[in-house]
């Protein structure tokens, strides 16, 4: 099926298409600032530029677009168009992140990531469930964990997507 949109059109579309202070960061933002933690937001410094430091308890935090980043959820739908495109894509967003993830855990950081299911949607987690969860991680001093609409678990690296 071919693209419904011209090249200069889609060009203009994925430029729009935002890289911070999105709606699942700005949630997050202020579930941190009601909790009571002083982060800061996308430090170039670090691998990956995570979405929010916590420097207090050496930790960052990343919100993952779960098609961007391949969560294997309700929101990943593999493209019907430009499917190998895509799946290089984000097989190369996954092994990205997997290196970032890596660096940061070698330089003593400690790594969360926000799923965009947890944060937007369907079946996303409540404030207060979410406020409960990341909390319980940050003070917690635990492990590298993801946070998910099943709450939170432990980190894991998502493989690259399938291909059909």
């Amino acid at each position: 099926m071919a693209d419904v949109h011209d090249k200069a059109t889609r060009s203009k579309n994925m430029r729009a298409i935002g890289t911070r202070d999105t709606a699942i960061e700005k949630r997050l933002a202020g579930l941190l600032a009601s909790a009571g933690f002083s982060f800061t937001v996308q430090d170039a410094a670090l691998p990956g530029r995570p979405d929010f430091v916590v420097t207090d308890y050496r930790c960052v935090i990343f919100t993952h677009g779960c098609f961007w980043h391949h969560h294997d959820c309700y929101l990943f739908k593999v493209p019907a168009t430009r499917t190998e495109f895509w799946l290089d894509k984000i097989g190369k967003n996954v092994a990205r992140d997997g290196r970032d993830i890596g660096l940061l855990a070698e330089q003593g950081w400690r790594v969360l990531v926000v799923w965009e299911c947890a944060l937007r949607g369907r079946k996303k987690l409540s404030d207060e469930a979410l406020g409960e969860r990341l909390e319980e991680w940050i003070c917690g001093g635990g492990d590298s964990a993801q946070i998910d609409t099943q709450g939170i678990g432990l980190l894991e690296i998502t493989s690259v997507p399938y291909r059909t």
